[in-house]
């Protein structure tokens, strides 16, 4: 063959015979003076690299997802054969055949520097490997420009190859490298951008991928498509010239068009004061690291279909109780911010849209009878009726155009691209709700404020708030338990205590200060009257009713002053609803968890939670008292929920000068808690009590819980529970057919007439 003549040709050629040269004689001594400080690859034996923590529901449901890399680790089988075919066309042509270096390719690659010719990477895919690993907990090497870190790759890369097979060097591979908007590995690069599994890829849609490893910041079809469209050509031809595909094939999918997954925005999250608990845990138990970064599985007790129950009434009841505050104007208007009302895009708008939902409208005009706005794609206009509850009668008196309001859709007409929507706005007033499972413990459904996104603080877990009446509960089952019936006489009078020198006396007043004389202890529980609870309180002593605290789960200590029975302690909500649970539970208390169960990415189980139970009570007593609780539903405080036809009891709570409104109710099944209230301290406003503003939200949420569920079978009573026809208002013996006689329970021995009656 005659040899070249150009003097270029020559000197690149002879350059080119030297390298290889010098890089053939010289690997062995490199490797013995820069191996020894290097980390040991056998540390890969243990590949555990960054993976999604995932909580999910009790019934399976994904609710949650903590994480540094989106990553999902796969097989070498789970890899098609279509996807290695790519990624070694583009990346590492010789992979099978190399020994962890391309000698030639890196010949030419020093060659091209040496004449400052453009050059094409040297680097084989075992390499690349070696340059993203982190072995034995070291800095992965990255990619600064620099010989030494050149040098240990090539060493690390060599390693890679002497202790593992190709099949698990490509695997790992796969799994470990950087593809573009947030995803690691090819897996979820799959996911993400196809939405399925790397299994299923279609040749079009692996070359895309394979595309990707070059350059992931630059060449994510999400960033730049043109460019990414343009890598995979390339791809599919390396894929042709290498003999895995024919050139009409790769002809034929160079063609076909990008059809990436449809990428719609999360709606927001599901139970997400319930995950932000579960996160909490998980770090003060295992560490950050093992959170964000070892692919945990956390089962949790959560039921998916409470928790959408429990938001929904939360929010709903929230507006309807704002609006009695009555309304105030918006506090946006985009114009005013820069924005043109034509290009105004808010970023909820890219969701989609459902009858009921409240999403946000720019005001594009106003009239004396209407509202015009814009949601998105879509017109809508407000009619008088749709803002009566703000008393004004034009729209004019409310906004201007530019103004973000809320409002809530009523319609959809998809083809005219008109909404029916009635005026909202958000509440400043706050709500939490919890659920609990009575016999188990289980916390069902948990929200701990109106939204998530305006303040993380859980008001279920973590405010302390006034009881008011609702610690009634507790001083009428120590009196339960202390020999009192439900039937005993109590007397309802104005009443002043002396609690020691220098202190003004202590005089509990009733609401609106009317008293009734001789009342029964079921009456005025029912009724939630004041001045029997304190003296009842004093009659059995303060001391000895604080100490049925701790029984009951409340966590700090409870001052013994007789102003303790009107409800001045604190506690948070979920420590009253677990000890209103003791009731309906005969007499046992239930320590609410979150997680079931913890296992990490091997199968391990880490941790797994089993109901905790405590004796608070005698049964007897739980029943008596849950007897009278639902005296509240049937004739007290609490009758709005007796429409819902379904065995319940519950107490209210009310906070001086309507600052804080409780309802806690239960079945047979569970036991839910409702506080109402602003997290600075003020009214809610005149009247504005527990029956008024966290009874309906207790009543929603309990009609969403037995929408399609068969009744229990109601509240079973222990064996020496008896029950007798008494006076309602007198609490003696009467007749059942009496006008006002009502049967009630009593433990054995305690009834009217018994030779054991206190």
């Amino acid at each position: 063959m005659a040899q070249s003549t150009n003097p270029f040709v020559r000197q690149a050629k002879g350059i080119f015979v030297l390298v290889v040269a010098a890089l053939a004689g010289g690997i062995s001594g490199v490797m013995f003076a820069y191996s020894r400080d290097l980390p040991e690859v056998s540390t890969l034996d243990d590949y555990a690299p960054s993976t999604i923590t995932r909580v999910y529901a009790a019934g399976g449901e994904e609710i949650g997802q903590f994480a540094t890399q989106q990553r999902v680790i796969i097989g070498y089988d789970d890899i098609p054969e279509v996807l290695r075919q790519a990624i070694i066309s583009s990346e590492d042509a010789s992979f099978f055949s190399h020994f962890g270096l391309n000698l030639r390719r890196l010949a030419i690659t020093i060659a091209q520097n040496i004449l400052r010719q453009r050059r094409r990477g040297a680097s084989t895919l075992t390499q690349q490997l070696a340059r993203q690993v982190s072995l034995d907990g070291a800095a992965p090497l990255g990619t600064e420009k620099l010989w030494t870190r050149k040098i240990n790759e090539a060493i690390i890369a060599l390693q890679i190859e002497k202790r593992y097979t190709k099949s698990e060097i490509f695997t790992l591979y796969c799994n470990q490298m950087y593809l573009g908007s947030g995803a690691y590995g090819v897996e979820a690069a799959s996911r993400l951008y196809f939405g399925k599994p790397a299994l299923e890829l279609e040749l079009e849609e692996a070359a895309l991928i394979a595309g990707i490893f070059q350059n992931p910041g630059r060449q994510s079809p999400l960033l730049n498509p043109d460019l990414a469209r343009s890598r995979r050509a390339y791809v599919l031809g390396e894929m042709a010239d290498n003999g895995y595909i024919t050139r009409a094939e790769a002809d034929e999918a160079t063609a076909s068009e990008i059809v990436l997954a449809e990428r719609t925005p999360q709606r927001r999250s599901l139970a997400p004061y319930f995950v932000e608990e579960v996160r909490q845990h998980l770090e003060a138990a295992y560490g950050a690291n093992s959170l964000y970064e070892d692919g945990l599985a956390v089962h949790t007790t959560l039921d998916a279909r409470l928790q959408a129950a429990a938001e929904a009434a939360v929010e709903t009841q929230l507006r309807v109780l704002d609006k009695r505050h009555g309304y105030r104007p918006p506090t946006q208007n985009v114009v005013a911010d820069g924005e043109t009302l034509e290009n105004y895009a808010h970023r909820r708008w890219h969701f989609g849209f459902a009858v009921s939902d409240v999403v946000p409208a720019v005001v594009t005009g106003t009239d004396d009878g209407a509202i015009q706005a814009r949601i998105g794609r879509y017109t809508t206009t407000l009619i008088r009726d749709a803002f009566a509850w703000t008393r004004r009668r034009s729209g004019t008196e409310l906004v201007t155009p530019g103004d973000l309001i809320d409002v809530r859709i009523l319609a959809v007409d998809e083809e005219a691209g008109v909404l029916g929507t009635e005026l909202e706005q958000e509440p400043e007033v706050e709500a939490a709700l919890i659920a609990l499972d009575n016999r188990t413990g289980r916390i069902l459904s948990m929200v701990g404020g109106y939204s998530f996104d305006r303040s993380k603080f859980n008001r279920a877990t973590q405010a302390r708030r006034q009881l008011g009446s609702l610690f009634k509960g507790i001083v009428y089952t120590a009196a339960i338990d202390r020999g009192y019936t439900p039937a005993h006489i109590i007397m309802d009078e104005p009443v002043s205590f002396d609690p020691g020198p220098d202190q003004d006396p202590y005089e509990p007043a009733n609401y609106k200060n009317e008293y009734l004389g001789p009342v029964t202890l079921r009456y005025a529980l029912e009724k939630s009257i004041n001045v029997p609870a304190v003296v009842l309180m004093h009659e059995m002593g303060p001391e000895a009713v604080v100490a049925y605290a701790p029984r009951f789960g409340f966590s700090s200590e409870i001052p013994p002053f007789l102003s303790v029975a009107l409800g001045s302690a604190e506690t948070t909500l979920e420590e009253i609803t677990s000890a209103y649970a003791v009731f309906p539970n005969r007499g046992i208390r239930m320590t609410p968890y979150r997680v079931t169960k913890i296992v990490d990415r091997d199968g391990k189980v880490l941790e797994e939670n089993r109901p905790e139970a405590h004796d608070a009570i005698r049964a007897d007593t739980a029943y008596v008292m849950l007897n009278i609780l639902r005296g509240v539903i049937e004739r007290g405080t609490g009758q709005s929920a007796r429409s819902l036809g379904w065995p319940i009891a519950g107490k209210t709570g009310t906070v001086d000068d309507f600052t804080d409104g409780w309802f806690v109710g239960f079945d047979p099944d569970i036991t839910v808690g409702v506080w109402v209230g602003f997290d600075q301290k003020r009214s809610l406003g005149n009247s504005q009590d527990g029956a008024t503003v966290a009874l309906p939200i207790w009543r929603a949420f309990m009609q969403a819980y037995i929408e399609d569920r068969p009744a229990p079978e109601g509240f079973v009573p222990p064996n020496n529970i008896v029950f007798v026809d008494v006076d309602a208002t007198t609490g003696t013996l009467t007749e059942p057919w009496a006008a006002n006689a009502i049967r009630e329970a009593f433990v054995a021995g305690t009834q009217p007439g018994s030779l054991f009656e206190p």
